[in-house]
């Protein structure tokens, strides 16, 4: 897995440390595969609005300077983030190239009776 922020994990499942302010795509991909691409975006969290509301009442502008520079009220969405990837359609060693045709089936051989 790898990201569009340059973050990688060899194998999953894994975390990774992310800032709060960041989206990213997240893409999941494995030999045999086809990869998958996931965007991550970032929203309030509940609890951070009602953080970013009571700096209003307690900490004023300051306070809701701090949360917002910082990205302390955001969240990553989805979290975490999942992933199923489907096989291959069709095999590489017959890509651009017709399939062989299926054989028919095999006839066996049957004793004569007497």
């Amino acid at each position: 897995m790898r990201t569009s922020t340059g973050l990688t994990c060899p194998t999953t499942p894994c975390t990774l440390q992310v800032d709060r302010k960041a989206e990213f795509v997240a893409t999941f991909s494995k030999d045999g595969y086809e990869s998958q691409d996931i965007m991550v975006q970032t929203r309030v969290a509940g609890s951070g609005a009602a953080g970013f509301a009571g700096n209003v009442l307690i900490g004023g502008l300051v306070g809701m300077g701090v949360d917002a520079a910082t990205g302390a009220t955001l969240e990553h969405y989805p979290n975490p983030v999942n992933a199923s990837l489907a096989p291959l359609a069709v095999s590489s060693k017959y890509r651009g190239h017709k399939r062989p045709a299926p054989r028919g089936p095999v006839k066996e051989a049957v004793p004569p009776t007497s």
